[in-house]
């Protein structure tokens, strides 16, 4: 399998609409340990999961910030 851009960008989508739908970070889909194509759908799922919460967060920070 030739990982593509699209993919990772795929992925990554994939990754910050499971934060969004309240998903834990291990109801990853992709297979940390298995082959290359699940490895890499691992990997960039979950960055696209880890992006969303800190942007989440990061919001949460503003939000009590400008309350203050």
């Amino acid at each position: 399998m030739q990982m593509t851009r699209q993919q990772y960008l795929a992925l990554l989508t994939e990754g910050k609409a499971a934060h969004q739908a309240g998903d834990p970070s291990d109801a990853c889909p992709y297979d940390r340990l298995g082959n290359a194509e699940q490895q890499f759908g691992y990997r960039y799922w979950l960055r696209g999961w880890q992006e969303a919460r800190l942007e989440a967060e990061d919001r949460a920070d503003a939000a009590v910030t400008a309350g203050q």
